[in-house]
This record gives structure tokens, C-alpha cells and sequence, in this order.
């Protein structure tokens, strides 16, 4: 089983740098897509009926922002949309899959790098979303989250640690929320259980500032998590680079499931 994720930054956007052309060589069985940034009136026929897969998507109310998609190449038995937390669930950030023994997740968290309401937003959907997912682990449900978390979790997830330890995206309080997520919530950092001291070739988003892609600049923020069903079977995960068709990279992972 093969999963990609990727934060497209605009659908349209990555459309026209040829995503489309590249994911229909990947034969991946989930395309989780973050960020779309449109609304089903702006979707052309190709971002609807993308190859065999079918397409769900769950769209933010404000126009050209956020949303989240999953292009699947199964029926779900059941789509989710919603984790009852207004504001996030508003803004589209949230999409579920479920099947009878898998069910698979484009999740976007918001950033807080905007200013101070934004970080105490997304303080509180992290202060929610923790105890909502140890709930779905001891469920034993087979869960895969895989998304823009806006989180790197330890040093080695970004070029320029000693000079973020304060700004949003790397603050003790969100790294602690991810080893907790980890340790107490029994999740697996699916990417870190494969490549546990890999550094640059890792990172997965680059400001569009300063040369941070040509430079390589860039900070680990895009992940696959997922319970231990599913996590310990990953057989190989990679960063596409070869392209870019948005500021972050797209994250493939093949799980013997």
C-alpha cells in the first residue's frame, strides 16, 4: 500500500506545475492532499476524476483557503469531515476515510506564525486533538494521519533549530505535544522509525524566503502517523524532490498492509 502526502499550496497552483502528470506515475492507493485552497466551483475536471481514484474533499467556508483532500482508489464505508471543534472544523482541515480495517487521514494544522491568536488557536487544537486521538489508539483502530502538522519535533527536523526555539512550529510546548502524541499516545512517526538520524534530506517545506530551497533551509513539518497496525509495517519512505510543485515536498510512504 502506498500513501503520499503532500500540502499543494493552492491545487490549482501545483496543477499547473505538472503534479498531476507525476502522481499518475506513482500508482499510489492515497493521495492526501492539504492546503487546496479552492472550492468545488474551482475545481477543474482533472482535480475532481483524477485517474481511477475517487475524490473527497472538505473545503474551509473562507474562499481560497485551507481545505483538505483524498484521492482513493476504494469506496470508504464512511467519510468524516468533522472532529467537533468549530473553528478547525470550519476552516477544512480535517478529512477521514474509513474502511473495515483501515482508515486513512489528511489532517492540515493550523500555523501559529501569524501572530498571537493564531498560536493560541492552535494551542487549543493541539490541547483537543491529543486527547481525541488517544481515544482512536485504544480503540485499536488502524488510523494513518497524514498531513501538514506545522510542528518540527526535534532538532534534527530543521536547518536552523538554535534560531527557532522561540517562533511558532518549533516551541517547547509543540515539540513536547508531538513526543507525547508518540510516547503516551503509542502513534509512530513512520518516516523516523525508518531514517531515526537522518537530518537535511528529510526536511519537507522551505520558506519561499532567502534562497531556503536552493540552500536547502528547510524544516521537517509533513508527516505520516499512524498506529502501530499499520506503522510497523512500513517498508520505505522518501521525500520527492526532483520537482517542486509547491513550498512543501511530497511525502511517500509503502507500508506492507
Amino acid at each position: 500500500m502506498r500513501i503520499i502526502t503532500l500540502n499543494m499550496n493552492g491545487i490549482r497552483s501545483a496543477s499547473n506545475k505538472g503534479v498531476y502528470t507525476w502522481l499518475n506515475t506513482q500508482d499510489a492507493d492515497f493521495i492526501c492532499v492539504q492546503e487546496v485552497k479552492a472550492h468545488e466551483s474551482d475545481l477543474t475536471h482533472e482535480m475532481k476524476y483524477f485517474g481511477d481514484y475517487m475524490s473527497y474533499f472538505s473545503f474551509a467556508e473562507k474562499k481560497g483557503y485551507s481545505g483538505v483532500s483524498i484521492y482513493a482508489k476504494k469506496k470508504p464505508l464512511k467519510i468524516i469531515r468533522e472532529i467537533g471543534l468549530s473553528l478547525f472544523d470550519h476552516e477544512g482541515r480535517y478529512l477521514e476515510l474509513r474502511y473495515n480495517n483501515l482508515n486513512v487521514v489528511s489532517i492540515y494544522l493550523p500555523s501559529g506564525s501569524s501572530g498571537e491568536e493564531r498560536q493560541a488557536f492552535k494551542f487549543e487544537v493541539l490541547d483537543y486533538l491529543l486527547p481525541y486521538l488517544k481515544k482512536r489508539m485504544t480503540l485499536g483502530e488502524p488510523i494513518v494521519l497524514c498531513g501538514d502538522w506545522n510542528i518540527a519535533h526535534q532538532d534534527i527536523d530543521l536547518k536552523n533549530y538554535k534560531g527557532n526555539r522561540k517562533n511558532s512550529g518549533f516551541l517547547p510546548q509543540e515539540r513536547q505535544w508531538m513526543t507525547y502524541l508518540f510516547r503516551d499516545g503509542g502513534f509512530i512517526d513512520v518516516y523516523r522509525k525508518l531514517y531515526p538520524d537522518t537530518t537535511d534530506v528529510s526536511y519537507t517545506w522551505w520558506s519561499n524566503r532567502g534562497q531556503a530551497y536552493l540552500k536547502n533551509v528547510g524544516w521537517r513539518i509533513d508527516y505520516q502517523i499512524a498506529h502501530p497496525l499499520i506503522g510497523e509495517k512500513v517498508i520505505s519512505a522518501s521525500i520527492f524532490k526532483d520537482e517542486k510543485f509547491s513550498d512543501h515536498a511530497p511525502l511517500i510512504v509503502d507500508y506492507d498492509f
